[in-house]
């Protein structure tokens, strides 16, 4: 991945704020031409640093009243490769991340209720082969929800 600059790291903390911003808006805070802007953006996509743009939808709106951290503990670490493919399939994970400590590896969903979070665990999860067992920890509110910090070491040089 190619290095990014200063301007690079400027455009991305304006961009993570607000994904919608005008191409315009932030060439004229950067202090530079809007082609500019565009292309250093498009460089970004294809060296991964960006890596996806969309919108933030409130799962309350959408019926997910429910929001539970999993830790899947597998019979063997090895399995993960295996597991994950199957965890996959259930639309209702969010997120996963093969961890160390206590569990194999972490979900995150979102059920329509209890109900809903049990017939996940009890009938799909906890039936994928190589799963030992799960403990659940349900979210009540999330108090923080933000991007990482654009590290801004370059500038003070």
């Amino acid at each position: 991945m190619d290095r990014i600059d200063n301007l690079d790291k400027k455009i991305l903390s304006i961009i993570m704020q607000n994904a919608r911003i005008p191409s315009k808006d932030v060439a004229l805070e950067c202090g530079v031409s809007r082609a500019a802007i565009h292309q250093r953006i498009q460089r970004m996509i294809e060296v991964g640093v960006i890596t996806g743009s969309g919108y933030n939808v409130d799962t309350n709106a959408l019926g997910y009243t429910t929001c539970a951290y999993i830790g899947i503990k597998l019979q063997r670490g090895s399995l993960y490769r295996d597991v994950v493919p199957e965890l996959e399939k259930i639309r209702e994970i969010v997120e996963c991340n093969f961890t160390t400590g206590s569990y194999t590896m972490i979900v995150k969903l979102y059920a329509h209720d209890n109900q809903h979070l049990m017939e996940l665990l009890n009938d799909r999860i906890q039936h994928i082969p190589g799963v030992m067992s799960t403990e659940t920890l349900i979210s009540l509110e999330q108090s923080i929800n933000r991007k990482v910090p654009i590290r801004r070491e370059l500038e003070e040089k």
